[in-house]
Formats: C-alpha cells, structure tokens, sequence
C-alpha cells in the first residue's frame, strides 16, 4: 500500500512511501465497488472513501491524482472528479498551492454532525420502512444477516462495507432527495470516526446488532418501529463519540 505525503510544496506530484509494513496483495480484501457497477468516476470515489475511512489513507496525508491513478489504475479524469466529491464529503480538502489533503478527524465537528443525523436518520428509517419494495426489503433483511455474521467473525471490513450499502440503500428507498442529499455527506465521516475507535471504545457486536434491528425493522415495513431502533443506534454512536474523550 502507498500513500502520498508532501515533505515542502511540491511542484506537482509528491513523493510517494510505503508504509513499514503491509500485507501481499494476495492477502488484502478486494477493493470496494459500487453495488451496480457504476461510472469510473463512481468506483474511484467507492475504493478511495474506503482506503480514507478504513485509514488506509490516514488524516493529514497529502493525496496526488498521478499516485492514486497509477496504485487504483484508473485515469487522473476518474480520480480528479472522486476527489471533488469526497471534499464535498469532508473527508478531503483542497490546499491551495499545496494539494489536497485527507481532512483530520474531529470530535467536535463529529458531535455537531450527529445532532443533525440523529433527525435525519430517524426519518428516513420510516420513510424507508412505508416506501421500499418487497426486493429492497429482502436486500434490507440480507443486510442486518451480513451484519451479525460479520460481527461474529469480528470482520470490521465486512461490517462498514455492509453499513455503507445500509445507509445508502436507506437513502435511496426513502424516496425524498432533500433528505437523502443532506445525509450523504456525514455517513463517511460518521464510519471513518468509529473505524479510528471503535477498538479502543466501540463494540462491533452491539454496533452490528444495532445497525441490523433497524435494517430488520424496515424490512418488516414497520415504520414507527424502524424509527425507534434509529434513536437507539444514534444514542449508542452519540454515546460511543463522548467516550472518546477519555482515550
């Protein structure tokens, strides 16, 4: 694995370092794609948000388009627009002169966040519970299964894969863009903040669990139901960011 750091304002591209250690290519899970396969534009963004939120690409990294195309093997076209809306995410920011730089993790930014997710999130749940179909609902159910097992084997990889579908497929099934537009850019940053603690804090097994009974919920089509689990997990995420204090 590689990663780009500036030593002292580059011209262009900076220098590129291995990390001291890193598992063979045979070893490592294969790069995250878009459930429908989506533009390059769209699989570039999906593999470079997971390298970002797993902290493969840790905070205050300074990112090249040159070093991303060549490790991820797509065009700089590709990597430059993924780039463009992983700042819109947060998760990356614009440096003028400078380049573009994987944003720090924050957890003042992170508790602000979650006051506005908390409405969100229980929204959409319900929404999502009265508007998906019986194949969405069937895919919510196999969800919150990934979930446990994932969980039981203690496969954190696994787990945000499957937390990124869920929310996106919330998103989606929720039929209301306005909503679904305003939470697309915390889920990333709300992963990439448990991913960086939840060893030291976090419970993969009640976070899987949590995640599940809302994915199960919905999946039943029971709205009010849907909406409660919602409020649960978020008093469990709020909850978990608080406890990050005292690491």
């Amino acid at each position: 694995m590689s990663v780009t750091k500036v030593r002292s304002r580059p011209p262009r591209a900076a220098a590129v370092e291995r990390p001291a250690v890193e598992r063979p290519a045979a070893e490592r899970p294969a790069p995250a794609q878009p459930a429908d396969g989506g533009t390059l534009t769209d699989r570039a963004y999906v593999i470079l948000e997971e390298l970002i939120t797993t902290l493969q690409l840790p905070p205050g990294v300074f990112l090249s388009e040159m070093a991303l195309a060549q490790r991820l093997g797509f065009g700089r076209t590709p990597i430059r627009e993924a780039l463009q809306r992983l700042a819109r995410d947060g998760l990356v920011i614009v440096a003028p002169r400078r380049g573009i730089l994987v944003s720090e993790v924050n957890l003042k930014s992170q508790l602000r966040l979650l006051e506005t997710r908390r409405v969100l999130e229980s929204l959409l749940a319900r929404l999502s519970a009265e508007r998906s179909d019986a194949g969405e609902r069937a895919r919510f159910a196999a969800i919150a299964e990934g979930m446990r097992t994932a969980a039981a084997a203690a496969d954190d990889l696994a787990f945000m894969r499957l937390d990124r579908e869920f929310n996106d497929l919330v998103s989606a099934t929720a039929r209301n863009e306005f909503a679904a537009r305003a939470m697309s850019n915390m889920t990333a940053l709300s992963r990439r903040f448990w991913y960086q603690h939840y060893k030291e804090v976090g419970d993969l097994g009640l976070s899987a669990r949590l995640h599940a009974e809302v994915a199960e919920a919905i999946a039943a089509r029971d709205g009010a139901a849907a909406a409660a689990r919602s409020d649960r997990l978020m008093d469990y995420i709020e909850s978990f960011a608080r406890k990050t204090l005292d690491v």
